[in-house]
């Protein structure tokens, strides 16, 4: 069942009843946020998958996978759908699927500014890391404004693929972040 907000309307009673939810869209569209939101409405469970995956220095946490394993075998979360070794466990477990998918001058607004923002403050992100500098922007290809860019025209495809493979998962497909607020707002 696909609802979408703008043809459809706000659809609270998916939402509401969902125990497993994922939140798909690329770097920027406000994955975490909308997560950390539905936690805080609809006291489902919830820990940043980052913060499973980047340790000290950016490396990868060894025991990632079996974090996320912990995390979805519990009858209730909501978590971002991110980390191609853990997508399709996340996708077998959940009931609802999310999708944030924002034009790309919304999402590539959103990343410039935060990453900017995170790294003149020095904010403190996963496990003692902090931004890179901007300036790797240029140098560094896994860098998350090129990475922003570079896997946005993919998820159509993506979710394609997994309402083919997988008929009877509903997802909510968001357009815009006015939809997010009006999904949210129902929610109250």
């Amino acid at each position: 069942m696909v609802t979408r907000m703008g043809l459809y309307g706000v659809m609270g009673a998916p939402i509401r009843d969902a125990q497993r939810v994922l939140v798909a869209g690329t770097s920027g569209s406000g994955k975490s946020t909308l997560c950390r939101r539905l936690h805080e409405r609809l006291e489902l469970p919830y820990v940043e998958l980052d913060s499973l995956y980047h340790g000290p220095h950016w490396s990868e946490l060894p025991t990632f996978e079996s974090d996320v394993e912990r995390l979805i075998t519990a009858d209730r979360w909501v978590l971002e759908w991110q980390y191609d070794r853990v997508r399709e466990r996340l996708l077998e477990r959940c009931d609802l699927l999310i999708w944030l998918d924002y034009p790309a001058h919304v999402v590539m607004w959103r990343v410039v500014v935060r990453t900017i923002r995170r790294e003149l403050s020095q904010e403190m992100l996963w496990n003692g890391n902090t931004e890179p500098p901007l300036w790797t922007v240029m140098t560094n290809p896994e860098h998350i404004i090129r990475w922003a860019w570079r896997t946005h025209r993919g998820y159509p495809r993506r979710i394609r693929r997994i309402l083919e493979e997988r008929p009877r998962l509903r997802l909510v497909w968001l357009r815009s972040p006015r939809e997010c607020d009006a999904l949210l707002d129902r929610l109250r």
